[in-house]
């Protein structure tokens, strides 16, 4: 008997797309955003995205789309994608410097592909379409603050895609499942979050080589399902108990790793890590592409 959500996946690659061609597969990020200062930071973690979005025009055509789930946009009851034809620079943050509220990261939007998407990939469980935003969200820092570094043009289409807090992380994984065949239709998908992410027991000053106990033994414990290939694992990251409490004491940045593993042929493509420390002893920036 076939579970409910192996039927959804093969949704997105039995619908009939006209705004997305046919294209090589594209790769898979999931990108450790930390801090917002990293937009504007002269540091390793920018000059790295910087680098990987040359890497990526360099090998590949350019995306006709941008897909990106990030940690800062959570709805209940439903899941939701971006519609509008301008999505606006959202500065959801406070407390830091005028220069990182004056950034702005005009990428247009899709509101065409967004449509076909919403009707092909499917909510898990109630296989219903997803809802589409015409103007409400836009752009928050978990995707602007990596996206302007890697494509400083905006010249991409930018779409994000919510994630509903009230569902499990194994119906997050299954809805990420269903994104892999967007990656043959010029998507690249981007989950921008962090694997270890506690806000309380941040050390400013501590260098990225160190970390808390907790932090080091949940990111090694995930870094090695991701290099073993074994991503099915990955939603059931609570089962390590108070480490996973200590590393995520709310989930919303693991969540989008599961989308970008779920995207994933774990069979087939190996990950390929960078900014494999930490900022400030709690937050880790482990990165990673699939390709």
């Amino acid at each position: 008997m076939s579970l409910p959500f192996e039927s959804e996946a093969a949704s997105a690659n039995a619908f009939v797309f006209k705004n997305l061609k046919p294209s090589a597969r594209l790769p898979v990020l999931f990108l450790g955003h930390g801090s917002p200062m990293n937009a504007i930071g002269d540091n390793a973690y920018r000059r790295s995205w910087q680098a990987l979005g040359a890497e990526l025009l360099a090998k590949y055509a350019p995306p006709q789309l941008i897909l990106c789930i990030s940690a800062h946009w959570l709805t209940r009851g439903g899941w939701w994608l971006t519609a509008m034809d301008k999505p606006k620079t959202i500065h959801d943050f406070g407390g830091f410097p005028q220069e990182l509220f004056d950034q702005q990261y005009p990428a247009p939007g899709a509101p065409k592909a967004a449509l076909e998407i919403g009707q092909a990939v499917r909510q898990p469980v109630s296989g219903a379409a997803l809802g589409l935003d015409k103007s409400e969200w836009g752009l928050d820092h978990g995707t602007w603050s990596v996206l302007k570094p890697m494509f400083p043009k905006a010249e991409i289409p930018v779409a994000q895609l919510s994630m509903d807090y009230s569902r499990s992380p194994a119906e997050h994984y299954q809805l990420g499942q269903q994104l892999r065949a967007l990656r043959e239709r010029g998507v690249l998908i981007v989950g921008s979050g962090n694997i270890v992410h506690n806000l309380r027991a941040t050390r400013r000053d501590a260098p990225p080589n160190q970390a808390h106990d907790w932090a080091v033994e949940f990111d090694k414990v995930v870094g090695e399902q991701i290099r073993k290939g074994e991503l099915a694992a990955l939603p059931d990251f609570q089962k390590l108990g108070q480490v996973a409490v200590q590393a995520h004491p709310t989930y919303d940045h693991y969540l989008p790793l599961l989308y970008a593993a779920g995207a994933v042929d774990a069979a087939k493509e190996q990950p390929r890590f960078f900014n494999e420390d930490f900022q400030a002893a709690s937050i880790s920036m482990r990165s990673v592409v699939w390709a």
